[in-house]
């Protein structure tokens, strides 16, 4: 992927949120994956959670995040499937001023290639809710190291050509 070695790396604040019934931080597997892939990339972990498959539950952690200046971006693993426990999309929609449909569309279309049409089955989906990123991923390993590793790393790297989220981040409160 084309990386701009002139322009500078630009470090974001990322709030990691495992959305689960049974996960705690000691099995949380695809969260430490994702923690440890931002590490990596350079970027901080700002804050790291686990909270149930509940809409208030995930809405209270989405406002205490999305309130913080020191959260650039928030990313969800977990509770994107079909089932009726699965609602992180319904979270996201009640707080997105912006929907951003070609996350999902990418996502699946990567999976495709893994996990061929049992990709059908994952909402991944993403938006901006005043000025802060949402990725939403599914909860499995796969799910999260195809998340980052072909969209979110290029994508949240103010380096990454012809353009990335960061260098929108300036704008995205704008009227």
């Amino acid at each position: 992927m084309p990386i701009d070695e002139g322009r500078p790396f630009l470090p974001v604040n990322i709030a990691l949120l495992t959305i689960s019934d049974t996960r705690t931080l000691a099995d949380d597997r695809s969260g430490d994956i994702l923690a440890e892939r931002i590490a990596q990339a350079g970027h901080r972990l700002g804050d790291r959670a686990i909270c149930p498959d509940q809409v208030a539950d995930i809405l209270a952690r989405f406002h205490r995040w999305i309130d913080d200046p020191e959260i650039d971006v928030i990313i969800t693993t977990g509770g994107t499937g079909v089932t009726g426990r699965d609602v992180t999309p319904e979270a996201l929609e009640t707080v997105q001023d912006k929907p951003i449909p070609g996350f999902g569309e990418l996502f699946r279309w990567l999976s495709f290639q893994t996990i061929g049409t049992s990709t059908i089955q994952s909402r991944a989906c993403a938006c901006v809710a005043r000025g802060t990123y949402i990725f939403a991923l599914p909860g499995s390993t796969g799910a999260v190291k195809d998340g980052w590793d072909q969209i979110l790393v290029h994508q949240l790297d103010s380096r990454f050509r012809p353009c990335n989220f960061v260098e929108l981040m300036p704008r995205l409160r704008e009227e």
